[in-house]
């Protein structure tokens, strides 16, 4: 995942308690903002998109 792939929120605007997420065709990157070199958290993408699913129905 290159530098160019990552986005957050623009709802969190200059806000440090961020994460951002680089999505790709078969992965979800989330790494922390105010941590970019401290690793990156990486989830297949039907388990990501069932999280956000479940996270939605507020489960």
């Amino acid at each position: 995942m290159n530098e160019q792939t990552w986005r957050k929120s623009s709802r969190s605007a200059s806000a440090a308690q961020c994460v951002e997420l680089a999505v790709t065709g078969s992965a979800t990157g989330v790494r922390d903002t105010k941590n970019r070199d401290g690793g990156t958290l990486v989830f297949p993408a039907r388990a990501f998109r069932a999280f956000v699913a479940e996270v939605k129905a507020g489960r």
